[in-house]
């Protein structure tokens, strides 16, 4: 399975991006795909999941509203829209696949994803 993110770039406070996550080597309807973030000094975090059969999302706090993750089957693609970026939107961006049934409280802990993307930068400024 390869996971492979495009779409991140830079842009101004308030603008939009669009993230998308190629998946080769496997069908993800039965999978659980997330985005998690990581900016410098800090541990990566779970931004977005999409889980059960693709049809149940999470979000964390600070995205909600703004974000949304979805798949575009017809690419084998997960797709996050981010919308009214802030500055401390800036990280880079991974797509994760986990297969494995887990608890809710668990989602995005990043142990409990088996592949990984390379990353795509995604910097906002004011």
């Amino acid at each position: 399975v390869q996971l492979v993110e495009s779409g991140g770039g830079s842009v101004q406070v308030g603008g939009f991006l669009r993230l998308s996550c190629a998946v080769t080597g496997a069908t993800y309807n039965n999978w659980r795909m997330a985005w998690f973030r990581q900016a410098p000094g800090k541990e990566r975090e779970g931004v977005a999941v999409i889980y059960d059969g693709l049809r149940k999302t999470q979000y964390v706090d600070s995205v909600k509203g703004r974000f949304t993750i979805y798949p575009d089957k017809d690419k084998n693609t997960i797709v996050l829209q981010m919308n009214n970026l802030q500055p401390e939107d800036s990280a880079i961006y991974y797509c994760a696949a986990g297969s494995a049934r887990i608890m809710l409280t668990f989602l995005f802990d990043p142990n409990k994803y088996d592949y990984w993307g390379q990353g795509t930068q995604v910097t906002v400024s004011s």
